[in-house]
């Protein structure tokens, strides 16, 4: 391919501090999956309504057991935060009793009856 023999521009400096920082926003890194996982989605299954939201790897700080396979999810591991969302005693309560799913176990689960 054929080479550009124009010189390149190099950004000039700020002239003003409003500009500065609005230099310094433009650099910072966008992360649409650390965005998402913010917020948990609702799943509707046989075994009731359930709130999900994924844990992404820089999230994951601690181990986890996982109740579909008793597994340890290890810091570093994404994985999914699940609770009901149709808690006998509330959404409180729901929360309170989230647990930790691998993403595999959680897809594959069998559907238990309540």
């Amino acid at each position: 391919m054929p080479r550009s023999n124009r010189p390149r521009r190099r950004p000039s400096p700020p002239r003003t501090a409003r500009e500065a920082v609005d230099r310094s926003e433009d650099r910072e890194d966008f992360d649409p999956e650390r965005v998402l996982a913010g917020f948990a989605r609702l799943e509707s299954a046989p075994d009731g309504e359930w709130r999900v939201r994924r844990v992404t790897t820089r999230s994951a700080a601690k181990d986890y057991t996982c109740p579909g396979c008793s597994r340890t999810i290890p810091p570093g591991t994404a994985h999914l935060v699940v609770w009901a969302d149709d808690h006998l005693f509330g959404e409180a309560a729901g929360i309170a009793e989230r647990r930790h799913w691998h993403t595999h176990c959680w897809r594959t689960r069998k559907y238990r009856f309540r």
